[in-house]
């Protein structure tokens, strides 16, 4: 993937293949049988679409990077180096909108929007609080229901109790659908979370609960505030099954979504899964200086050799499967261009959402007079 000097981490745009991580990246995917199993059911489009949907989230907050060097916002949330952990878990689920599997992302998971169908377009058209956008202005916690996406909380892990909710919803109707929640490392410290964990397991809901580990909490390092060093332990608390997964490594949470979605829609309740991960940048757009203060140089370096983007592109280019480039004299050539012309695809997709964002802003802005509408307060008597 084409690297961006002025948006992309340093350790991005100075990225290329280390065949050892490779090799470790690929015998990741052999370890579990039942996780090999999924991923050798996976068709060459599947694999391009997972693919499409990496470069889509990278692009989109490159987009929003860009907005705010250029003055047009003031700051972004991004989920850049954790891309995998959102794509690879939304592509494992039953994606059929209002009547399918339903997802609750954080701010982070941003591009799980996209993947269950949003247009990318009003994904930046909240960030313009345009009145065209999924919130008319209100508010950039975008979803949308009738795409299988309730929006995010501010306050992180109270969005597990909703999503209790709409598995608890699942049950009682008896349809064979599953909801799926990220929960960061910092947020598993509310009690909201350890609520929704033991209410889906009392219940055994069909909902999977996705330990995003991605190693802080807002400024607060990992070790400042946990013991031991994962959440490998986690699941036999509230007697659920846990999964660990490489958070950087598209196919290992997939598959293990995969798994953990078939457990829960067959009525054997909640599964946990813990996905380490590292957000290569700060809590926003803002803090980024801060935020490369609070760890050493060499965990940036750790991380940043790890891109998800990266390492899948690499795997899918050597790893011998056709993906259906013609006229090349060998495979990693053909499979090359294929996967550069799917960039280009989405970086046209990202760019003319942009432009239509910013159309909207100069165009289509909210009517002060609807600030009091879809509010809702009770009155004391």
């Amino acid at each position: 993937m084409r690297r961006y000097p002025a948006y992309d981490p340093p350790e991005y745009v100075a990225w290329s293949p280390d065949l050892e991580l490779l090799a470790e990246y690929r015998a990741r995917l052999d370890e579990d049988p039942k996780r090999a199993k999924e991923i050798a059911a996976l068709e060459p489009e599947a694999h391009l679409d997972l693919y499409r949907g990496l470069v889509r989230a990278r692009l989109s907050d490159i987009a929003l990077s860009r907005w705010v060097k250029g003055g047009v916002i003031t700051k972004a949330w991004l989920g850049t180096g954790e891309e995998a952990t959102t794509v690879g878990a939304v592509h494992a689920l039953d994606r059929r909108g209002g009547e399918g599997d339903i997802v609750g992302p954080m701010i982070r998971n941003n591009s799980a929007n996209h993947e269950m169908g949003v247009p990318v377009r009003d994904l930046l058209r909240a960030y313009l609080a345009t009145a065209d956008s999924p919130t008319r202005g209100r508010d950039l916690h975008v979803g949308d229901l009738a795409r299988g996406v309730c929006p995010p909380i501010s306050m992180v892990a109270a969005l597990a109790t909703v999503m209790n909710g709409f598995a608890l919803a699942f049950r009682i109707r008896d349809e064979p659908r599953v909801a799926l929640t990220w929960i960061g490392d910092g947020a598993t410290k509310h009690g909201e979370a350890h609520e929704a964990f033991a209410f889906a397991a009392s219940l055994r809901l069909p909902i999977v609960f996705v330990i995003q580990n991605n190693q802080v909490a807002l400024g607060t390092r990992l070790d400042q505030h946990h013991v031991p060093s994962d959440f490998r332990d986690w699941g036999g608390a509230y007697g659920i099954p846990l999964l660990s997964v490489d958070g950087n490594n598209v196919l290992d949470v997939y598959a293990a979504t995969r798994l953990a979605a078939a457990h829960a829609r067959a009525g054997h309740g909640p599964v946990l899964i813990e996905a380490k991960t590292f957000r290569m940048g700060g809590h926003a757009t803002h803090d980024v200086r801060e935020a490369r203060a609070t760890f050493d140089s060499e965990l940036f370096e750790h991380w940043g050799r790890r891109d998800p983007i990266g390492l899948y592109e690499e795997h899918l280019a050597t790893g011998g499967l056709d993906l259906g480039g013609r006229g090349y004299e060998d495979r990693e050539t053909a499979n090359r261009a294929v996967l550069d012309a799917v960039e280009r695809d989405v970086e046209a997709e990202v760019d003319a959402a942009a432009d239509e964002a910013l159309a909207s802003r100069d165009a289509d802005m909210p009517d002060p007079a609807s600030v009091t509408d879809a509010v809702y307060a009770e009155v004391a008597r």
